[in-house]
Parts: C-alpha cells; structure tokens; sequence
C-alpha cells in the first residue's frame, strides 16, 4: 500500500521518504482518505513488533483484500489524471509545503 502511494507521489512530482508523511499528503494533496493504510501501518507495527498477538489466515485474507481495493483505488486515480491536473497537484504541493505565511 505504501509504495503505492509513493507512486502517486512520484507521478506528480512529489518525493517523500516517510510513511507518515506519504499519508499526510495522500489527503491532504489528493483528498484521498488515508484510513485504511493508517490501519494497516498500526497493523505492521504491531505484528513486526510485538509478540502478544496470533493472526490467522482470515485475518490474512482480509488484509490482502483490503491492500488489494486500496491499491486498486489508488491505481485507478492514477490512471485518470491527466498533465494538467498533474500540474495543478505540484501546485498544490507546494502551496502545502511552503506552510502559511505571515
């Protein structure tokens, strides 16, 4: 999911290196809810850890299935964006970074 993001990232200009930030961006910039990998992130934390935890093959399954409709999302975002909305995102993007001014 995260290196999804990354390439919507990269296929408007924008890099980042941090799986926090990636999420902030992907709403803040795209407007994409962010939720569902926020979840998974907390997920991967604790599964990689800590060990007061089973996991199962549903819990697999759901898991990949919900990676699988993030992805999908995400991929099909891409697909539909064109130059200029590209260009108005790099726009936005630094409009975010540069933060408010006084």
């Amino acid at each position: 999911m995260y290196y999804m993001v990354l390439a919507l990232l990269f296929k408007t200009g924008v890099k980042c290196e941090n799986h926090s930030g990636a999420m902030i961006l992907l709403e803040g910039l795209y407007g994409i809810d962010n939720s569902r990998i926020a979840a998974a992130k907390r997920d991967r934390i604790d599964k990689q850890y800590y060990v007061d935890f089973a996991v199962t093959a549903e819990d697999v399954r759901d898991s990949m299935e919900e990676a699988e409709a993030f992805n999908a999302e995400l991929l099909d975002f891409m697909e539909r964006l064109h130059q200029g909305d590209i260009s108005r995102l790099r726009d936005k993007a630094v409009r975010l970074l540069e933060g408010p001014h006084e």
